[in-house]
């Protein structure tokens, strides 16, 4: 009987699931509407209903649940006050799931979840000191340090993504301003082309999209042609993006920063002018020590990896 771990991703709008193996191999994955269940009983119910389906051919042998979600609580098992989330307040996840399924089940947060996942089956593999940062709408973080992950006494501990990097900067959805994410993510990004192409009086083929329509991906198309706003754009964000990482490796002194996500499929665009601004500012005992990477887990899976690392990890090799 073939173990595997069954990896849960839970977004605000869709949930992604699967069976993974030891070599982090999908063999079986599906998907869940999480907006069609605005009560946790009923999510839960229809997520073990589904997880039942893919092992009931009866020729793996399950060894546990890992989930990322948001807001989630990886000493407790819970996810807490979520706002992309139907399910208000504190929500036992973990302990919900095990009263369905007799496995063990860890919950963390989705950047600790892509942390491990780097870790077990990215490109972190041999690595003990590592950051992951995911850049999308927000910039998530999972920190790595020793070969553990940092939860910290509260098990919230490294949200990078609400670190302050511009005081009284923009407006974040945390409620504070000038935090690291409203800068160095996809959503950062259009930020600052907007209020550049406001500031700007040179051409650009930015002027053409409209607001709504604007992404992270066209923007660093444009760059990738020399559009001037594009390029002052990715510049801007590659300098603010590398302001959290020189910060971050003077308390961890990590091996290698990975990005991830989004804006980090900007490629080189993104990840030199990064290497050059970290290179310039960190402190002299830190040049040259550590590597900023592109992720080495593929896209499509990475959600699922991550999480089905969570029990990965825990298993004797």
């Amino acid at each position: 009987m073939k173990e595997i771990v069954a990896g849960v991703d839970i977004g605000g709008t869709n949930t992604v699931f699967g069976l993974v193996d030891r070599s982090g191999e999908v063999v079986a994955d599906g998907s869940l509407k999480t907006t069609d269940y605005p009560e946790i009983s009923d999510f839960v119910s229809a997520l073990v209903a589904e997880v039942n389906k893919l092992i009931s051919s009866g020729e793996y042998k399950m060894l546990g649940i890992g989930i990322g979600a948001p807001n989630a609580n990886y000493h407790k098992g819970t996810i807490e006050l979520a706002p992309n989330l139907a399910w208000k307040g504190i929500v036992p996840l973990a302990d919900l799931i095990r009263k369905k399924i007799d496995v063990p089940v860890i919950v963390t947060n989705d950047a600790n979840a892509a942390a491990m996942g780097e870790m077990i089956f990215g490109g972190a593999k041999n690595m003990k000191d590592f950051i992951v940062l995911t850049l999308g709408t927000g910039l998530g973080s999972g920190i790595v340090v020793n070969g553990q992950m940092v939860y910290g006494h509260t098990g919230f501990a490294g949200e990078l993504g609400h670190t302050t990097v511009v005081q009284g900067g923009r407006a974040c959805g945390c409620g504070r301003k000038g935090c690291y994410e409203t800068y160095a993510s996809a959503s950062g990004l259009v930020r600052t082309v907007l209020l550049l192409l406001s500031e700007m009086r040179e051409d650009s083929i930015l002027r053409d999209i409209s607001p709504s329509e604007l992404t992270a991906k066209k923007i660093a198309e444009a760059a990738s042609g020399k559009d001037p706003v594009a390029l002052k754009a990715m510049d801007y964000t590659a300098e603010k993006l590398a302001f959290g990482i020189y910060n971050a490796i003077g308390f961890s002194s990590p091996e290698a920063v990975f990005l991830f996500g989004g804006l980090a499929n900007a490629g080189e665009i993104l990840f030199a002018p990064v290497r050059k601004y970290v290179e310039q500012n960190v402190q002299p005992i830190f040049r040259g020590t550590v590597k900023i990477l592109p992720s080495g887990i593929p896209e499509t899976n990475a959600a699922v990896l991550g999480a089905a690392a969570l029990i990965w990890n825990e298993q004797p090799v």
